[in-house]
């Protein structure tokens, strides 16, 4: 296998090798900070597998295609896996942890492209998942970074590395209590529920948990990032470095960039231009967008529930379906309920497949995001100052991402059953109408509104130079834990 590409040298430049996990919201900030190591003059090579590297090409500048190579690593087969699959958004919970395996089969490929690189490799930007690369990366004198795509809260919740490896919290129930290194300056409600984290169990590799490999990267990574920033969350960032004993810096929100913001969302497309003369035609302010992100399974039932919630709720809105594969073997786009599309026709409109969320968010029609709490999604929302309705589901830190915004008063949950997350339609129409229009709700859209200031700043989210804090090691006080 061709690995390098023939590039002039420069003593003053890094190599920098990213290696993030197989999920789509894994993979947009990695490419991310790769692009601003690359503004930087620095060399990158982006290491994934064939199908998630595909559409990567249209997302990098043009200008800084030269510095950024894009490095292919066959998945392995693993038995349980389906053919074919290569990202979470292909799979239903109970898969992903094949997918862990098979990830984990990546180790001889990527230690083989470490060895054999053409240019020396200086770090290795990596994800949480890859729990043997320090391992590798000691051996062969490389450093590495752990870029967590989690905030500071969320980070602080799974506790220090010696927590997190030695399996002390072994049960579900262990992660619905605040933890005891928590600060008073901390929210106190931030906890997952238990329908949350039995739902997280389901998509870990019990072989190797996603804790301890969690524990295992941060223990032996130099440098830890996470994607937030101090003027949202200080004290959580405050706590992390406790916990960590190691440089932790935050890197900011990274709000999405021009060039992503256009992809998939241009005025070209013949579904975007319809939806945007609905969107037109709609009052200021007047619209509730809602969108569970790509790897949120509901059952039928709770997808009928929440239908019925939302016509309820009598307001307009846009509303997207994703075709994910279910645990109950349908697709997403096929289990709206009978009627429902004409029931809310003129009011409503149904998106099935990928929608341009960044196009939608921010016209200026729509007020409110009906969102699965995914920490990208979060960033999006409120970096155009939208107030959130809260639904949480599916796995990772999404639980602990709607407590803290609850608890911050820029988002209200709509009230589920804490064991199995059910909910009532009367709930889902009362929040929107909350957040919406409801007297009650406006400190709660003001609070939305402020953040913009903070979140769809893009100046200020993108002011760490991590090019030289790499490049300046007396900066970092180097540890391997």
């Amino acid at each position: 296998m061709e690995y390098c590409k023939k590039i002039n040298d420069d003593p003053n430049k890094l190599h920098i090798a990213i290696f993030p996990w197989l999920a789509q919201g894994h993979l947009i900030p990695f490419l991310q900070v790769s692009t601003f190591l690359a503004q930087k003059g620095h060399r990158v090579s982006f290491i994934s597998t064939p199908k998630n590297l595909r559409r990567l090409p249209k997302l990098i500048p043009q200008s800084l295609s030269h510095l950024i190579t894009l490095v292919q690593l066959p998945l392995p087969r693993v038995e349980g896996l389906p053919v074919g699959a290569e990202s979470t958004a292909e799979l239903p919970i109970d898969k992903v942890p094949f997918l862990k395996r098979a990830y984990d089969g990546l180790q001889p490929g990527l230690t083989r492209f470490l060895e054999e690189s053409c240019h020396v490799i200086n770090w290795v930007v990596h994800d949480f998942a890859s729990h043997w690369l320090p391992r590798v990366a000691s051996g062969l004198g490389i450093k590495l970074v752990f870029f967590c795509i989690f905030n500071a809260t969320s980070m602080s919740f799974w506790g220090p590395p010696s927590e997190a490896i030695s399996g002390y919290r072994s049960r579900p129930e262990d992660f619905t209590v605040v933890p005891t290194w928590w600060g008073p300056d901390l929210p106190n409600c931030v906890a997952f529920k238990l329908y949350e984290i039995t739902s997280h169990w389901d998509c870990m590799d019990l072989d190797v948990p996603d804790l301890q490999r969690f524990g295992m990267v941060v223990q032996g990574s130099q440098l830890v990032l996470t994607r937030t920033c101090p003027e949202f969350e200080a004290d959580s960032l405050s706590l992390l470095r406790t916990l960590y004993q190691k440089p932790v810096l935050p890197i900011g929100l990274l709000p999405p960039s021009d060039l992503i913001c256009r992809v998939g969302d241009g005025d070209a497309d013949e579904r975007w231009g319809v939806l945007k003369q609905w969107l037109d035609r709609n009052k200021g302010n007047s619209v509730v967008y809602i969108a569970l992100g790509t790897e949120l399974s509901l059952s039928l039932d709770m997808t009928h529930e929440l239908a019925h919630g939302i016509e309820k709720s009598g307001l307009p809105f846009v509303w997207v379906v994703n075709d994910r594969p279910m645990v109950e073997g349908k697709l997403g786009s096929g289990i709206i309920p009978s009627g429902f599309e004409a029931r809310v026709s003129g009011r409503g409109v149904i998106w099935r497949g990928s929608a341009p969320q960044l196009g939608i968010l921010a016209h200026p029609s729509v007020s409110g995001f009906l969102t699965h709490c995914g920490w990208s999604s979060v960033i999006e929302g409120l970096g155009f100052g939208r107030a959130l309705i809260l639904f949480p589901g599916g796995s990772s830190d999404i639980g602990l991402v709607a407590r803290l915004l609850h608890s911050k008063g820029i988002g209200l949950e709509i009230p589920r059953d804490d064991k199995n997350g059910s909910f009532s339609s009367d709930s889902v129409a009362e929040s929107i109408r909350r957040v919406m229009v409801d007297k009650e709700g406006e400190p709660l859209r003001e609070k939305a509104r402020a953040m913009r200031e903070i979140f769809g700043n893009v100046e200020l989210q993108n002011k760490i130079d991590l090019s030289s804090i790499l490049g300046d090691q007396t900066r970092l006080a180097f540890s391997h834990g």
